[in-house]
């Protein structure tokens, strides 16, 4: 089966968006990445993946939150 894979996993899809591992799993937690579970693993559908970034969201909200304002 030569298909391009219907999920990736977390790692790989850090790599797509360019964002750090650490990062991408925080936003599979919060729901800002879509993904789904089997078992243990967390998979991101490529295809939500894509819709996400066609819409540019929540990519826009990718920079870490400071602390407090001066």
């Amino acid at each position: 089966m030569d298909e391009e894979k219907l999920t990736l996993t977390v790692n790989e899809a850090s790599r797509v968006l360019g964002i750090s591992r650490g990062l991408a799993y925080s936003m599979v937690k919060t729901g800002e990445i879509p993904s789904v579970r089997f078992g243990k693993r967390v998979l991101v559908p490529r295809r939500a993946l894509e819709r996400l970034l066609e819409k540019g969201q929540p990519l826009q909200n990718l920079a870490p939150k400071s602390g407090q304002n001066s």
